[in-house]
């Protein structure tokens, strides 16, 4: 069977792409998702805070959800849940496996990756200690909590600061569990400003900055952790040493995109992020498969996953109809000093416009953001504020595109005097 369109992924970056592609007349599309319902995480995220940017209105995951998936019906959009991806290739076959119609090989004019990303586990990370019960990653715990209606410990230290271990904090609060700290190994916290306020100080949990669990204890649960402060060079300070009696350790130590497979499609991926290599239409280095939401870098907001999806739907439904563009004299993105990794990498020439998405490596106050064409300056932007945990966007017109005389662009993050 062919298809005009398969997304693979039926989370809030998959259902955006299929509907944008809709709009731009496909006809014949179809969304793979693996569990048995679309939605992706957003299913188990039941706090609001989702929607603002899109929707102009605060909104909890499954409602975000629930808005996409409201949109599908009299689309034409055929959904296959409860369906196995297990090879993308490069000539657009999608190879899947569900329990009803067993195994099949499907064709597509087009494909939008949209596999989302997954959270570092214990072993990644080699924490040393016992290996006991009550040890999750904090999308684990939210998923026991929150869908499946089981408590996973009643104290609680969260190693990690992202956004997902500052929310399960004040969940656990919330469930009536006692948060004993939260233990981040850097300077400074990796989640959202709004997440640090309203999940940490407003419930009184304490946040050790440059800290990092040392060993952990029990037998057969979790009996209690060690905390060290590090220093520069991450190693433990002797002394500084906090023991914590606590029966669970949740872990919140970064996202990475779910990119199998990308790598076995011999996808072009970014070692900076992990995540699929794009141009700034979304299209991957093989022509026709396009990638959008956490399987190319890891978002803060679900509402610009949403907005790139939608650019990567409609690049999907341009390729279709019109054909593969030129990537002739491309322009490539690069990183200055300070900015850890930039999205995309390569932008046409003829392109509209552009935007970029990245992080900056440390916590700046007043600051300036440069892009450069060599030594040229093309256009600079003022920040107050900037912090690794906090995605930052610049929009790049055609006008300042056209300005490019080289073959590359630079971007900087540098802070300035008052």
């Amino acid at each position: 069977m062919t298809y005009e369109l398969i997304v693979v992924g039926g989370g809030p970056a998959g259902l955006a792409a299929a509907l944008a592609a809709r709009e731009k007349g496909l006809t014949k599309i179809l969304i793979i998702e693996r569990d048995k319902e679309l939605g992706g995480i957003l299913n188990q995220c039941i706090h609001n805070g989702f929607g603002l940017h899109y929707f102009k209105e605060e909104l909890t995951g499954p409602e975000y959800a629930g808005r996409f998936i409201k949109m599908l019906s009299g689309t034409g959009i055929e959904v296959m849940c409860d369906t196995m991806v297990l090879q993308v290739t490069k000539d657009k076959q999608v190879h899947c496996i569900n329990p009803e119609r067993g195994y099949q090989v499907l064709n597509a004019a087009s494909i939008v990756l949209a596999m989302g990303c997954r959270e570092r586990t214990r072993g990644a990370i080699s924490i040393p200690g016992t290996r006991p019960a009550g040890v999750l990653t904090a999308g684990a715990a939210q998923r026991y909590v929150n869908i499946e209606g089981h408590m996973v410990g009643k104290r609680v230290v969260i190693l990690g600061s992202g956004d997902i271990g500052l929310i399960m904090a004040r969940r656990m609060t919330l469930e009536g569990a006692k948060v004993l700290a939260c233990v981040e190994v850097m300077p400074y916290s990796g989640g959202l400003q709004r997440n640090i306020v309203q999940c940490l100080e407003d419930f009184d949990i304490p946040l050790y900055l440059s800290h990092t669990i040392i060993d952990i204890r029990g037998k057969n649960r979790v009996e209690g952790v060690t905390i060290a402060k590090v220093g520069p060079d991450r190693k433990p300070v002797k002394g500084s040493e906090i023991d914590f009696d606590c029966d669970t350790v949740l872990l919140s130590v970064g996202l990475i995109p779910e990119n199998e497979l990308t790598r076995n499609a011999e996808i072009e991926l970014d070692p900076k992020t992990n995540g699929v290599a794009v141009w700034e239409n979304m299209e991957t280095s093989a022509p026709g498969i396009f990638a959008s939401g956490n399987v190319v870098h890891v978002h803060d907001l679900v509402d610009y996953v949403t907005g790139e999806s939608k650019l990567a739907g409609v690049a999907a439904a341009e390729y279709v109809k019109l054909g593969e563009r030129s990537r002739k004299n491309a322009i490539t993105v690069k990183e200055g000093k300070d900015v850890g990794f930039i999205v995309p990498l390569y932008i046409h020439r003829e392109a509209m416009d552009a935007e970029l998405f990245f992080r900056v490596r440390r916590i700046f106050e007043k600051s300036v953001i440069t892009v450069k064409d060599g030594d040229t300056v093309l256009a600079q932007l003022k920040r107050a504020h900037m912090a690794p945990g906090e995605m930052e966007r610049v929009k790049l017109s055609r006008r300042l595109l056209d300005a490019v005389e080289g073959n590359e662009i630079t971007v900087y993050a540098e802070e300035v005097d008052e």
